[in-house]
């Protein structure tokens, strides 16, 4: 709808669209920034929490080999240990370094409330990483190889480790499981797949996973080198139960992840660990729990409280068994459902309204599926694409993924507008207030509103089948009327028969619709007459 064609009203349509939309992507970008925000908070904790925990077994190492009379093989491993500590806050440094120059970068921070600037922005973020495209002048490339440089010093340190720790870990998309079979990432680099049209905020979530990450490196490398010395006993005078979530608030359909453990473990503990919401998987002393999260007694906000327990039992030193229990909450917020479509205000009965329904909460793991009352509903060629045929004045759809109900969306059903009549002499618009001579052939034709045509063009296409055309001179016809089954007629006969006075009486009675299944169906426009002054 663009162009001297507009009326003012569709213009003001268009416009309301364009606010809508705007409103919907801020609405939606509000909440993911607070996510991420969340999200990097917590990669930065449990990347101290890491660091903490290896800085403890270093310290038992090292008065392990003092204990042991500081044997020369000992202190071999007590000096690898030591420079994988230096090499490990080398490479942190350098990321957190990164991060400000980042932030700086793309306008700082609140000096009043701390909050960024320009936590939204991707532009200078892929400027800043990235760099001009082709160019590879962004500094993500040189992250990416003193990452993998990282990785590979610390797996060369020892035989044991290089068996336990990957040389790479800053990887091209087509050396991610997630990303090596799709046809749209499998060809990005590691800046693009990580940086590319990137919110500031999610970047530096971004590196602080690498942070973490590098942390992860340290603490196996730590794990190994202890055995080498020995077994550490580390002990401690208070042993509590932890868990930690990735998020505390996730969307409705979206899997809820948590580790649960002892805060104070040591190397040689092997905990048994269950939870309230299904089995717990047990890597090295910590249990991860995975469950899909759902929601159905949302507050005003769209969150709903809840809380999971979890239990770890350990073997004591007498031979007896210690429980440990702990509870976690975590909010289920309600995903946005978001409708695109030229109707969204409004579906037409029986006619085929297209939208699209989209939860970007989900993500990837949008699985959609859909349902409603009163309506046909057909599934689209793309993901989220519906076609809904209404058959009652309201409408119901229920949006579900992956099996979880996210939402109902209501719509009112409103009855297609009766179509234009219109006559033609030719290309020109038959003038029946100031008439003219008399035409030698006519086209009838019902065409739709152009709101109509642009929202449901499929659901738009008229026809007229039936009409008669009359001779009248006075009070009397002047021969037979003409009876038409096509949109065009030709009149010859009542141009030569025609005198000034004259009038054409025009009469439309049958119209047909044909819907975006290629099926016609009657439309009731009762009898429209039209009469044309022959001067």
């Amino acid at each position: 709808m663009a162009g001297l064609k507009e009326t003012p009203r569709q213009r003001m349509i268009g416009l309301m669209y364009l606010v809508l939309t705007a409103l919907l992507a801020l609405q939606v970008s509000n909440a993911v920034l607070e996510k991420f925000v969340f999200i990097d908070e917590s990669l930065q904790h449990a990347m101290h929490v890491s660091r903490d925990a290896s800085a403890k077994v270093f310290t038992a190492m090292d008065k392990k080999v003092k204990d042991e009379g500081s044997r020369p093989g000992d202190l071999a491993y007590l000096k690898k240990a030591s420079e994988v500590k230096e090499e490990t806050s080398k490479m942190i440094n350098e990321i957190e370094k990164l991060r400000q120059e980042l932030v700086d970068h793309t306008g700082g921070r609140d000096p009043k409330t701390g909050e960024l600037l320009n936590g939204k922005d991707y532009d200078m973020v892929m400027n800043f990483m990235i760099g001009p495209e082709g160019s590879k002048l962004g500094r993500a490339y040189k992250l990416q190889t003193d990452l993998n440089a990282f990785a590979k010093k610390i797996s060369e340190m020892d035989t044991a480790l290089g068996k336990q720790l990957q040389t790479r870990i800053a990887l091209e998309a087509s050396e991610m499981e997630q990303y090596k079979n799709n046809p749209d990432h499998k060809s990005k680099d590691f800046a693009n797949i990580n940086f590319g049209n990137t919110p500031l905020v999610a970047a530096l979530a971004i590196m602080s996973e690498m942070e973490t990450q590098v942390a992860r490196y340290e603490a196996k490398a730590m794990e190994v080198i202890s055995t080498k010395v020995g077994q550490v006993d580390v002990k401690f005078d208070k042993i509590v139960a932890m868990a930690n979530a990735e998020s505390k608030v996730v969307a409705a359909g979206t899997m809820y992840k948590a580790t649960l453990f002892l805060a104070a473990s040591a190397s040689n503990i092997v905990p048994k660990m269950s939870s309230s919401v299904g089995a717990v998987k047990l890597e090295n002393g910590i249990g991860h729990i995975e469950f899909k999260a759902s929601g159905s007694n949302y507050d005003k906000e769209g969150n709903e409280k809840k809380s999971w327990q979890g239990a770890i039992t350990i073997r004591t030193t007498r031979g007896t068994d210690t429980t440990f229990k702990v509870e976690q909450e975590y909010v289920v917020a309600k995903p946005v459902i978001q409708i695109q479509s030229a109707t969204v205000k409004a579906l037409y009965l029986n006619c085929g309204n297209e939208l699209s329904v989209q939860v970007p909460a989900l993500g990837v793991n949008y699985d959609p599926s859909f349902s409603a009352s009163s309506a046909e509903v057909i599934k689209g060629a793309k993901k989220g694409d519906i076609i809904i045929v209404p058959s009652a004045a309201k409408v119901d759809l229920t949006v579900s993924s992956g099996g979880t109900v996210i939402g109902v969306e209501h719509f009112p059903v409103r009855l297609l507008p009766k179509p234009d009549i219109e006559v033609f002499s030719g290309t020109k618009q038959l003038d029946v207030k100031v008439g003219g001579p008399c035409p030698r052939s006519l086209t009838a034709k019902a065409l739709a509103e152009q709101s109509i045509k642009d929202a449901i063009p499929k659901d738009a296409r008229y026809k007229v089948v039936g009409w008669e055309i009359s001779l009248a001179r006075g009070r009397r016809l002047i021969g037979s009327p003409m009876k038409v089954t096509s949109e065009t007629a030709d009149v010859t006969q009542f141009a030569s028969q025609s005198q000034p006075g004259d009038r054409l009486i025009i009469e439309v009675k049958g119209v047909k619709r044909m819907n975006f299944k290629g099926a016609t169906e009657d439309v009731r426009i009762g009898s429209q007459i039209f009469t044309y002054p022959i001067n």
